[in-house]
């Protein structure tokens, strides 16, 4: 940490016998920064140690999930669940929840297998050499499908986030075949999913945190678009762009405390490091997302900037009221620079050229096709040959001038009772959108997926959040896969 560099909440002891952790879980989850006399923990340790369903209501970071896994660590730890415990994340979150676990399972002799992939899980698990498996739910879907991972070999189950999921069909079928007397650990940042996980997967699951931790704060807050493992590096550009007096960054917990300090100038005594309650200063950087009372707190203490890494897009929108995007600068600079140097090089060759070959060339596509279109082929061409002479090829058949699509998930489905209709009919009624603009609505168990114009999928994805289909309170988001063109039966609902 930096000369001037303050933690404002020190780390509390932790009685572990009386919260039934081990002594190295309860070391390990106090020097991440909680404290036993923190509510999360005093709350939530015990029923996970205990063997307990839990669903917690939390911001959508793997930093929150400390404690239910200190007490699940701390349970297997003591007696063997029966088969590998099964933790389930999205992609961009792995290294997060691997890095949180393996902080914790240090001294307990767990061994811990982070499945980025198949080939390698299938070898660990055959040998049986795994006691805790941290993947996405698609690589548990391959792992299944080589019968490698069964639901009746799982010892527990984490849910990890299932609100940001690309697809929570592969959740299913296996937690159809997990034994109803596994432990079930859900995090979800929104109430109503954890309420509806919990009445599928986890009956008589303790649910804690839901409506007095997600509410909308008044007051302005911006926002800093920013992947996962890049926070710590986007701190010295974000200090550059908005040079402020004084700074303090808030952190949920204090695993990210070293990197941050290594990404921040030394010597500097206006710049802090804080968990618990933020200090004043002329900017906040929120560097985990806030629970809503905690963005209160940070909203008084000044000027708050969020770091939004992806799919947390939804829950900030969720519990800031209004929010004002920041761009750091980065790529896009570059590739400007880059265009401005190719736009220079066309003009020379315009002003000094002679025209007239090319333009023998070029007559014929001009009278087939807007001069504007022959133009930007011929530069992908000359870009993607480095700038070189354009390869000879065929003229291309005119093309449909179809625009682009992108889904949007939507948080109901069959087992809901949900149709067709009833999207179409919230879509056009209440979102305003035009039913021609309503492409293929693909309807499975538990969610839909319904193709919209890629250019409105973001407003259409917020206005979504929050309606009620058949009597459920929905949660939408933008579907995260490759966008393609709408198909000529585009505005008919399947």
């Amino acid at each position: 940490m930096p000369p001037g560099t303050t933690r404002c909440q020190a780390v509390g002891m932790i009685d572990h016998e009386q919260l039934h952790l081990t002594e190295s879980v309860a070391d390990a989850l106090a020097a991440l920064g909680w404290a036993g006399d923190d509510p999360r923990v005093r709350d939530v340790v015990p029923t996970a140690a205990r063997g307990h369903n839990l669903a917690l209501v939390v911001p959508p970071a793997p930093v929150y999930g400390g404690p239910a896994l200190a007490g699940l660590v701390s349970r297997i730890a003591l007696e063997p669940a029966g088969g590998p415990v099964l933790v389930l994340c999205p992609e961009a979150e792995l290294a997060g929840w691997a890095e949180l676990i393996g902080a914790l399972l240090g001294g307990t002799g767990l061994r811990l297998e982070v499945a980025r992939g198949a080939g390698r899980a299938t070898r660990r698990l055959r040998s049986g050499g795994v006691d805790l498996v941290v993947t996405t739910p698609e690589i548990m879907a391959a792992l299944a499908a080589r019968g490698i991972l069964k639901g009746e070999t799982v010892g527990a189950v984490v849910l990890a986030g299932p609100d940001r999921w690309v697809d929570l069909d592969p959740l299913v079928s296996l937690m159809h075949d997990v034994p109803r007397e596994r432990q079930r650990l859900i995090l979800a940042s929104t109430p109503e999913q954890a309420a509806d996980l919990v009445e599928r997967y986890a009956r008589k699951a303790l649910v804690l945190g839901a409506a007095e931790s997600t509410y909308q704060v008044p007051g302005a807050v911006r926002t800093v678009a920013v992947a996962w493992d890049r926070r710590a590096a986007a701190l010295g550009a974000l200090l550059e762009v908005l040079d402020p007096q004084s700074l303090t960054i808030w952190t949920a917990d204090r695993s990210q405390h070293d990197a941050i300090a290594a990404a921040l100038p030394t010597g500097d005594d206006s710049i802090h490091i804080a968990t618990g309650d933020a200090p004043r200063a002329d900017v906040v950087v929120a560097f985990d997302p806030p629970d809503s009372p905690r963005l209160a707190q940070l909203l008084q203490a000044g000027n708050v900037v969020l770091l939004v890494p992806p799919g947390t897009e939804p829950y900030v929108g969720r519990i800031a009221a209004t929010r004002r995007p920041l761009r750091l600068p980065g790529l896009l600079e570059t590739a400007a620079d880059a265009a401005v140097t190719r736009r220079s090089t066309i003009a020379q060759a315009i002003e000094a050229g002679r025209p007239e070959r090319a333009l023998f060339t070029l007559a014929p596509l001009f009278e087939r096709y807007d001069a504007t279109g022959v133009a930007a082929a011929l530069y992908d061409l000359w870009v993607d040959a480095g700038a070189a002479a354009p390869p000879i090829v065929p003229a291309p058949a005119p093309a449909p001038d179809l625009s682009a699509t992108a889904k949007v998930f939507v948080g109901v489905g069959k087992s809901d009772g949900a149709t067709a209709n009833d999207l179409v009919a919230l879509l056009t009624k209440e979102v305003r959108v035009a039913r021609e603009k309503i492409g293929r609505i693909e309807i499975r168990e538990a969610y839909c997926l319904v193709e919209l114009p890629a250019a409105e999928v973001e407003r259409i994805a917020t206005a979504l959040n929050g309606a009620t289909i058949r009597r459920k309170r929905v949660v939408a988001r933008v579907d995260r896969g490759r966008t393609r063109p709408p198909s000529r039966a585009g505005g008919r609902a399947r």
